[in-house]
This record gives C-alpha cells, structure tokens and sequence, in this order.
C-alpha cells in the first residue's frame, strides 16, 4: 500500500464509531491513523484524521452526524495526523469547541486555528456532555506535551492517544488479531519513532504509569495507531516495557530515501 486508505465506518464501542486509515510508512510497514465520533447526549469527535484524506474523511465523518450538531472535538494533541481536518470541521461546525489544554491552545494559535474556540481541561478532570463524562487522563507514553487521552465512563472505553501504537505489515481489524511477536515488534518500532524518551525513562515510574492503565478496567482501549483492543491490556503494557529495549530509530538519509522511491516507481511500471 502506497497511498493513505480510508476504511469504512465501524461501531468499536457503546455509542462510539471509528473513523479509521491507514498510512504507510514507507520502508517499515503501515500505521493505523484512527479518529472516533462518541454519539453522546452532546456529540464528541476525537480527532480529525489526516489531510490526504479529507475528502473521504469529511464524507464519513457527514454521514454520521450533521456537523451543526457537534458540540465537542477532543483534540488529544496537535500532530498533524490529528488535526489534518480540523479547520473544515471547525468551519462546519459551529457549536463545537476544542477539547486540550493550556499549551495546546497556545499550539493552536502558532498554527493559525482560532484559540476562541479552544475549551481548557486537564488531567484529572471531566467533561460534561450531556449523558455521561469523559475522564481527561495523561497516557503511559506521548510524544507531544500538550496530550491529554480520555475515558469514557459510560461505554468503558479508553482512548489512549499514540500509546500502544503498532508499525504493521499486515491489516487486521482488530489488535488482539496481531501476532504477538509482530505486536511486539512493531510496538518497538513505533515507540523508537514516536517516544525515544523510553529508553532513557525509569523503569518504576513507567510501570506506575502503565499500572493506571489497569486500574481503568476498560473495556476497550482505542488507539490513536492501533486497532480496537480488548481482553489484551497486559499484552499491550508489556510491549510499552519491551520497547524501552528498542535500539535507537535511524531514518534513512536521502541517498537511502531516493533509492526507496526508485525501487517503489519500478515496482508500480
């Protein structure tokens, strides 16, 4: 797969669908890149998904809400796979606000998007929306300091930002499908990519981070980079512990990167 892909819509959790891609990562696999629409009392999306798809995105996203209903779009950081459609939704959307915190409104106005419409939260907090709250929390691991996951005390579901993400070579539809090995493979890859600080963190306050996610008890853990998960939280935590092991991630350079699109229009003639 050469090209991000839209997948259809899929119901993951109690009044919660996926908006789910997946990106390639060329030379390495491909990546899960999901958003979530949790059809509360006060309608919430998690994310926006990522600007090569938009279209697609934009089309699903209006198939299953109408946009002047959205109250809410919880932001869990400002990477770019996960306001790829923001300022769309934002114009066709305007009752909702902005889910993040103080520095994540600061991000937004350093990317032009409208800190008017940014509602401040932090961990330990909740948000109100109508039928149940969401539970602001800090994930195990993040590569950006604004994150801010969140839990969904009605349907059980965890939303756990980029932790636990998984370079795949293989799609599945769902993350207990992954081979364990290739889950713990491609954790260490990610987490080599996306959180380096792993290796150099201390392995007791990391095992207290990842013992919070236990004590949750959710009943499906729902990734930024990783499939609908349930039943497998201890396989999912100790691939976080494994990856503190990983070997340093080196990107190609750019002799490496032209020799990769040579053999990659060779293979499309």
């Amino acid at each position: 797969m050469q090209t991000p892909q839209m997948l259809e819509t899929a119901r993951v959790a109690k009044d919660t669908d996926l908006l789910g891609s997946w990106m390639p990562v060329p030379g390495l696999g491909q990546l899960p890149c999901n958003a979530y629409l949790i059809k509360s009392k006060q309608p919430v999306l998690v994310d926006t998904g990522i600007a090569a798809l938009a279209t697609p995105f934009m089309d699903s996203l209006e198939k299953q809400i109408d946009l002047d209903d959205l109250r809410w779009i919880w932001i869990t950081h400002m990477d770019p796979d996960h306001i790829g459609n923001l300022n769309a939704i934002l114009a066709k959307a305007p009752k909702a606000r902005v889910v993040t915190n103080y520095l994540g409104m600061g991000k937004m106005g350093l990317l032009g998007l409208p800190q008017e419409r940014a509602y401040l939260i932090n961990p330990g907090q909740h948000l109100d929306v109508g039928d149940r709250q969401i539970l602001a929390l800090r994930p195990p691991t993040y590569d950006a300091p604004e994150t801010c996951a969140l839990f969904d005390t009605r349907s059980r579901a965890f939303f756990c930002a980029d932790s636990f993400g998984v370079v795949q070579q293989t799609q599945t539809d769902t993350a207990e499908a992954i081979d364990v090995e290739a889950l713990y493979q491609g954790m260490s890859l990610w987490n080599s990519v996306d959180t380096p600080w792993l290796a150099m963190s201390d392995a007791q306050r990391l095992n207290q981070a990842l013992d919070a996610v236990h004590r949750l008890q959710a009943d499906v853990i729902l990734g930024s980079h990783l499939q609908p998960a349930r039943g497998i939280v201890e396989r999912l935590t100790e691939g976080v512990r494994r990856s503190r092991e990983a070997p340093n991630f080196v990107g190609p350079d750019q002799k490496a990167l032209e020799a990769m699109m040579t053999a990659t229009m060779a293979e499309a003639a």
